[in-house]
């Protein structure tokens, strides 16, 4: 299949209060009950999840053996997050793709319009490589998405390090809640059957965690603050295994760098949560 013969890639929906609740608690299982109806930052690639599948299907439908989706990176810059009962418009375009030795590299470009519309209030950059794709032709431009902001000038505050372990009960909830429910995460069988040794935690369940620990820390527990985050899949995260999420803010807090690991390695890497300053007081003026 062409890129022209391709269905036009744009999806309409309603996020109910509950699905943002519910995503949200899936993230911070572990963690203290979030604000009443604030979205995760993390849920504007919800929300894109299922145009990006069907997208990738249709480009790979005729591929002649199997082909796999190996999430590579995620850059999300967002004006706000998306409101309980908001009408989302999902927008998608293919902006490159590359061969590579084990398949084809793809960038795809994602926008979402809502109430306050024409303009966007989130735009995505999924990077993924296309596992066993052969007839993908090259086209159009790859790069890594947004490039992550300058950390403030004057050095760096205090580091900050947390340890959890993502349970098989952990990882079924955050599932059902995103619904991304490919088996890998699901079934230790099908998961062997991909190489894993177990089902294994979703890349961006991982992301999720790390934003909400982040926004615990130097936002006050205000999700809205977030502005963007990006980041570089490097390894999967099993049940059962300690994983490190080490925050480094800068020094004013604007920028939060972030990488997760395993005792194995990294699992997220160049990892990046640009944070706005908190919302002026009554009488006080913003800086």
């Amino acid at each position: 299949m062409t890129l022209l013969s391709l269905p036009s890639p744009v999806r309409t929906l309603t996020v109910t209060e509950g699905e943002i609740t519910d995503y949200r608690g899936a993230a911070r299982r572990d963690l203290p009950t979030a604000r009443p109806g604030q979205a995760s930052p993390v849920h504007t690639f919800v929300l894109a999840h299922t145009v990006a599948e069907q997208t990738v299907a249709a480009l790979t439908a005729a591929e002649p053996g199997p082909v796999s989706v190996v999430h590579l990176g995620q850059d999300i810059r967002t004006v706000r997050p998306v409101r309980p009962g908001e009408e989302v418009t999902v927008r998608l375009e293919v902006a490159g793709i590359r061969k590579e030795p084990r398949g084809a590299r793809i960038a795809l470009r994602v926008r979402l319009v809502g109430e306050d519309g024409p303009e966007p209030f989130a735009e995505l950059t999924i990077s993924a490589l296309l596992v066993g794709a052969t007839l993908l032709e090259p086209f159009g431009d790859i790069g890594g998405g947004p490039a992550a902001p300058a950390p403030a000038p004057a050095g760096s505050a205090e580091p900050q390090s947390v340890v959890h372990e993502l349970t098989c009960d952990w990882i079924t909830a955050y599932a059902h809640a995103s619904g991304d429910l490919n088996p890998i995460h699901l079934d230790a069988q099908a998961a062997r059957g991909a190489g894993f040794d177990s089902v294994i935690a979703h890349g961006m369940s991982v992301v999720a965690l790390a934003v909400e620990e982040a926004v615990d820390r130097f936002a006050d527990g205000d999700s809205a603050r977030v502005r963007g985050l990006g980041c570089r899949f490097s390894a999967p995260v099993p049940p059962g295994t300690a994983l490190e999420i080490l925050l480094q803010p800068d020094s004013q807090g604007r920028v939060v760098r972030f990488t997760c690991k395993t005792p194995k390695g990294a699992a997220v890497k160049s990892g990046w949560i640009e944070l706005a300053q908190p919302p002026a007081q009554e009488g006080e003026e913003q800086p």
